[in-house]
């Protein structure tokens, strides 16, 4: 008989002794997780490109502008009206969202798909926990993007500047502004992607849903809202009149009202502006999903014009409206994506 070559020891059951954290501990794990994700660590190099990518994109602009004025210096800066905190988040907007909607949906689809998010939900992490994890996990994200490009401008701004102290002392309202405008940005992209993630377990379907979304809505917008600004004999002749009798007529530049039908109209023989499609054309900003943040920015900055002229490209809303939708816009796909996950669990 050959003698065994293998022996089996039967150690039994070794239960867990080591520190028990609970809910706090696995939301914080999550968190972090989350965080991790999104820059592609723990995993390839081709996972940390494309945050990277994104990352110097948004800070490039903020680079540029800051060796402008530096190079011009602040008088030539002013002539040529370069772009300043109040007017960074509209130029980087398109890279922000593109972000959002190709990086969100690494946190919830990939989750579904495999099954893991089954793990997650086992106790003591319910499903509130996991979505509410994940969504501050990109809000932070978010917020570096956003945020990034902003401290790169005024460092360079100050840096560049004559006397960099005198700048930060006349200038240092910008900071509180570009915060808060920032988390009404950041709160919009990383809401609307992640209530589209919920919504599929394909990444590459929620992030072109979220790109379809902004890009078509952007163009229909631009289309309903668009201001007809002519210049024609009465308007040079009624402009001239206002010239030389400019304390008699100084309060009749534009007259947007609201009456009973809705928009009246302007006062085209001031102006030589009209929206082209009246009240239809003014309320069609409501679905500028990606424009109605940059609204709230310009409101938190002073720069909001509720007033059309040959500068305005697009009709204005009311600035409550524009809060108000700001609003819907955020927590209508927040309810989307709690029940969403709500459902995984009853």
């Amino acid at each position: 008989m050959s003698t065994p070559e293998g022996q089996v020891f039967d150690l039994g059951y070794r239960h867990y002794d080591g520190p028990r954290e609970g809910r706090t501990r696995a939301r914080r794990a999550l968190f972090v997780n989350g965080v991790r994700t999104c820059f592609g660590l723990g995993r390839g190099a081709w996972a940390k490109v494309l945050p990277v990518l994104f990352l110097v994109a948004v800070m490039a602009p903020a680079a540029i502008l800051s060796i402008m004025a530096g190079l011009l210096g602040e008088v030539f800066a002013d002539v040529l009206d370069l772009p300043g905190p109040q007017d960074y988040y509209a130029i980087v907007s398109p890279i922000l969202l593109i972000f959002a909607a190709i990086i969100a949906p690494e946190l919830l689809c990939s989750d579904r798909k495999s099954g893991v998010i089954n793990l997650y939900l086992v106790r003591p992490l319910s499903s509130n926990d996991y979505v509410a994890s994940r969504w501050l996990s990109f809000f932070a994200v978010s917020l570096v993007f956003i945020y990034a490009g902003q401290v790169v401008l005024l460092t360079g701004l100050a840096m560049g500047s004559e006397e960099p102290f005198a700048y930060v002392r006349e200038n240092w309202a910008h900071v509180p502004r570009f915060l808060l405008a920032g988390l009404a940005i950041a709160a919009v992209t990383t809401t609307i992607p992640l209530a589209a993630a919920s919504l599929t377990t394909r990444r590459a379907y929620a992030s072109l849903a979220v790109i379809g979304l902004f890009v078509v809505t952007t163009v229909v917008v631009a289309a309903l809202s668009e201001i007809d600004c002519v210049t024609s004999p009465d308007v040079e002749q009624s402009t001239s009149g206002r010239q030389a009798n400019s304390d008699s007529t100084s309060g009749a530049s534009l007259a947007v009202t609201f009456g009973s039908g809705g928009l009246a109209g302007l006062d085209n023989s001031n102006t030589g502006c009209e929206p082209e499609l009246g009240i239809v054309g003014r309320w069609a900003r409501l679905l500028d999903f990606g424009g109605i943040p940059l609204q709230i920015s310009d409101l938190i900055f002073g720069e909001y014009e509720e007033e059309l002229t040959p500068e305005t490209e697009l009709i204005p809303l009311p600035p409550s409206v524009a809060v108000v939708w700001w609003i819907v816009i955020v927590s209508v796909p927040a309810a989307v994506l709690w029940s969403r996950y709500r459902r995984l669990v009853t």
